[in-house]
């Protein structure tokens, strides 16, 4: 039809001349003949005088060939009508049928109470943005890793695919679905079980009362309130197959099958059992996984049998059982992980013979984030929580004598261990970069991305394995739980149009049990100089007392219920610079960078973290630091 069209256009202007010629011609002769005709038939055209038979001829031609293209056009349109219709005959045709007496299918869905996306951070005057994921429903289903909740096949196409089930994909989901909620999300993990969150498996599960913990994934908070470590029951999830057809759309999530080869350009991906899936949209959520000591992998078999790398519920699963079943472990790293798991492991020593070890190559615990004070005033308490520590340790070898492990240290000294737990860091899981061509940060590791968080045109990353560029602090990469919600949750936006930026300062957060915590935001590194304000500290001022004020059990969610607009300073008189004293009850710490504050501590201060992402923000040089602790009224009772 648009060729005709376009025929016409072009053959109009001369189908309108020689019509007019024709007609002049046609009066002419009606002149010469002493008369004027009526009418002019058409078929008179041909007697027209000499010189207009050629333009008759290419007015016939014309109106020959509209027809034709007419008619031609008419029989494909009718033609194709009566295909579509046919086509749509053999669907409803091919539908199952149901039989009398069969129970209705229920079509899976979002539960009635899916909250609405927060929204995304962008701005100062808007509430922190990293709030916890809704807490899980309630349900007697069996637990999540039933084969009713998640399935190993999936059809061909999804058009949002989410690669990893950790904290970012289940948060991308969750946006996506609050801003289209029509969508078809499939989630690809290689993991048996569907997203959870990581946090509890270095802190909560350990201290729970039930010893089928490790079955129930379910523990107490602080606060006293029971929760599991998933997100969502099963039956918030739809099966893989189903997804494509699911008249409402839903989540879906492909357990136990790994990613292997990405086509960007043909917008598919590869399983490692062969199958491909093709996508409108992509993110890449694959997390990071744990470093190992080169020492270690040189070891021999025997030696890596005897290891835990921690990171997932098996690993935690297969902890818990070694540590109820061996005299001594030893735990290599003296991070945020390594100190968790030495004193959740330590507490458990007290009921048991368990032996606990942590050996780091740093003069105290978190050496490198902790200025040196209060590193060893840390070591000191988890010293008490019954952890052996030895400290300014490399180890230069390890074998397996005696049915022990033989840890030699490069300073001569031997230890003598059942079990190595191996907190050494996290390495950010970038295995499809080069099949997908994705550019990888030479500094920091992740995949490279914009303040949208994109890697192209529609592939996103979020979590552990996204370098972004922070407009405050330059390019970083994260790996803490809030990061991956927030970051998650942005992508999950973008993916659906709202094209907005990453501008917020995430936080994590590290107990040392239920006495002893801290929440932190910015580059806090302990070779920055830092200025530390103290008070001492009362009974309300403990991880497990901010969790039952609050009524939350992850301490980021209660910052949605406070902004930083306005802080009202205390009125207490003005605090002194830390005082190298025994006691560090509770305060904060600034690090400085070219003497502008770009990291803070709350030292067992909680629910002020609003407080501290604004004086980030501002970016402001401070010339008394004592003056700003005030605004976290940490001299209050």
């Amino acid at each position: 039809m648009l060729k005709c069209r376009t025929v016409w256009r072009k053959l109009a202007p001369l189908a309108r001349a020689s019509s007019t010629v024709c007609r002049q011609n046609a009066r002419r002769a009606g002149l010469n003949n002493g008369r004027l005709p009526a009418c002019v038939p058409a078929a008179q055209m041909s007697t027209a005088p000499a010189g207009g038979g050629r333009e008759n001829q290419l007015y016939i031609l014309l109106v020959g060939a509209t027809c034709v293209g007419g008619a031609i056009y008419a029989y494909q349109t009718v033609k194709g009508d009566s295909q579509r219709y046919q086509d749509r005959i053999d669907e409803i045709s091919s539908r199952p049928v149901k039989k009398l007496g069969e129970e209705p299918a229920v079509t899976q869905s979002e539960p009635p109470a899916v909250p609405k996306a927060a929204p995304s951070p962008e701005g100062p005057s808007l509430p922190a943005p990293d709030a916890e994921i809704p807490t899980p429903i309630e349900t007697a289903e069996p637990p999540p890793g039933d084969a009713s909740a998640a399935s190993h096949k999936a059809s061909s196409h999804t058009p949002y695919l989410l690669i990893g089930g950790g904290t970012a994909s289940f948060a991308a989901a969750r946006s996506i679905r609050a801003r289209d909620p029509g969508a078809r999300v499939l989630i690809v993990t290689d993991e048996s079980v569907p997203p959870y969150m990581r946090p509890p498996l270095s802190k909560e599960l350990w201290f729970s009362d039930d010893p089928s913990v490790t079955e129930t994934l379910r523990f107490k908070q602080w606060n006293g309130k029971e929760r599991s470590i998933y997100f969502q029951p099963p039956s918030f999830y739809i099966n893989a197959e189903e997804l494509e057809s699911a008249e409402n759309g839903g989540v879906a999530v492909l357990t136990g099958r790994k990613v292997v080869h990405m086509d960007v350009r043909g917008n598919k991906i590869k399983l490692d059992d062969d199958t491909e899936i093709s996508y409108d949209k992509c993110l890449i959520a694959t997390g990071g996984v744990p470093r190992n000591l080169q020492v270690l992998e040189r070891a021999g078999e025997e030696v890596m049998k005897r290891t835990t790398l921690f990171r997932k519920v098996e690993d935690f699963k297969s902890l818990d059982k070694v540590s109820r079943n061996v005299k001594s472990i030893t735990i290599i790293g003296g991070g945020f992980l390594g100190s968790e798991l030495a004193c959740a492991l330590g507490r458990r020593s007290t009921e048991s013979d368990l032996e606990v070890i942590q050996m780091y190559p740093e003069k105290g615990n978190m050496g490198k984030v902790l200025p040196e004070y209060l590193s060893n005033w840390t070591t000191e308490k988890v010293k008490k929580e019954g952890v052996k520590i030895i400290s300014e340790a490399l180890v230069k070898s390890v074998v397996s004598k005696d049915d022990k492990l033989e840890i030699q240290l490069k300073d001569g000294r031997l230890v003598k261990t059942d079990h190595i737990v191996a907190a050494v860091g996290l390495e950010p899981n970038v295995d499809l970069a080069k099949s997908a061509g994705l550019e990888v940060d030479s500094d920091f590791g992740g995949f490279r991305v914009n303040a949208e968080l994109q890697a192209r045109a529609n592939i996103w990353v979020a979590g552990d394995a996204a370098c972004f560029y922070d407009i405050r602090l330059g390019r970083r990469r994260v790996e803490h739980h809030d990061h991956a919600v927030v970051s998650g949750r942005l992508a999950g936006e973008n993916m659906t149009g709202a094209n907005k930026p990453y501008w917020h300062q995430s936080m994590f957060w590290s107990d040392l049990g239920p006495d002893v915590g801290y929440e932190a935001i910015g580059i806090v590194d302990s070779s920055l100089p830092t200025v530390g304000v103290f008070a001492k500290a009362t009974a309300k001022d403990t991880p497990k007392a901010a969790t039952e004020e609050s009524g939350t059990g992850i301490r980021s969610e209660s910052e949605t219920e406070h902004t930083a607009s306005s802080p009202v300073a205390s009125s207490a008189p003005s605090p002194t610079d830390v005082q190298h004293k025994d006691e560090y009850g509770k305060g904060v710490i600034f690090y400085l960078r070219d003497k502008v504050v770009v990291g803070i501590i709350l030292w067992n201060v909680f629910n002020r973290m609003p407080i501290a992402r604004k004086i980030i923000k501002d970016g402001e040089e401070h010339t008394d630091l004592n003056e700003v602790a005030k605004l976290f009224n940490i001299h209050d009772d």
